[in-house]
């Protein structure tokens, strides 16, 4: 019985959330999956996740969202890292890119939330690491981490930001591609705030590429455009199991030429 309610409680609220016919299919059996294995917070914590990326979501929506989850002090719990891998998997490709001499590295959290990211930097020794992101909730649960040299609260868009060209040594993104999330045209400005010979680090749900129109068809076919283009060399593309509630993930990997 207890089964059957959860999954009956999930799809009534993805219901009610206006979300699709396709989309309440696929996540009541996501639903499902989490119910059988008897853990309601799974279930209640992939809900809260759902709604930040619900089909039609727009930017400001995301952002003030991200704002009400943050201030509501389950972001972190919802998105621990027993369900949520993004920050610990950039966190090793970038530990890779730079093996040594981290401290004078200057990174850029791309959609930083609360701080995951900066934090698993910080302790692998980078020193110099600034967030961006657009929900002022965010912004402010990121500062108490003490690890952010800069906080910017803005959205990474197609618009210029207020920051310098060739600023950072890598730019890295963990969970903050998605439905009304970073648009493909984003990629520019990323390229322009990176040093020449820097990296950009992406690591995103899989099934993002196909499920989310802006990234479907649009996303791998403008970065290979930007490889063929000469403004970065894309040094790796893979999969990751169990990135986040179980779902594949994908990493990306450019050098800025």
């Amino acid at each position: 019985m207890y089964i059957y309610t959860c999954i009956s409680i999930y799809v009534r609220t993805l219901t009610e959330k206006k979300y699709t016919c396709k989309e309440q299919v696929m996540a009541s059996e996501k639903a499902r999956h989490f119910a059988e294995k008897g853990n309601q917070k799974d279930v209640a914590a992939y809900t809260q996740n759902y709604g930040a990326h619900r089909e039609g979501i727009s930017m400001k929506e995301v952002a003030d969202y991200y704002t009400e989850w943050a201030n509501s002090n389950r972001y972190e719990v919802d998105l621990g890292p027993e369900r949520y891998r993004g920050p610990k998997i950039a966190t090793d490709c970038l530990c890779e890119l730079f093996p040594d001499n981290r401290e004078g590295v200057k990174i850029l959290d791309i959609a930083a939330g609360t701080g995951f990211l900066g934090q698993e930097l910080w302790k692998k020794g980078y020193r110099s690491i600034d967030g961006l992101d657009p929900a002022e909730g965010m912004i402010e649960a990121a500062r108490k981490k003490n690890v952010y040299t800069n906080l910017i609260c803005d959205f990474m868009s197609e618009k210029k930001l207020d920051i310098d060209e060739d600023t950072y040594d890598a730019a890295a993104i963990a969970g903050g591609m998605g439905e009304g999330h970073i648009p493909c045209g984003a990629l520019y400005e990323m390229i322009r705030i990176v040093k020449p010979g820097g990296y950009i680090v992406i690591v995103m749900r899989e099934e993002y590429l196909e499920h989310v129109s802006d990234y479907k068809d649009k996303l791998e076919p403008l970065m290979k455009e930007l490889e063929l283009s000469g403004h970065w060399i894309k040094l790796e593309r893979r999969i990751v199991p169990k990135y986040s509630f179980e779902n594949n993930g994908v990493v990306f990997i450019f050098k800025k030429c």
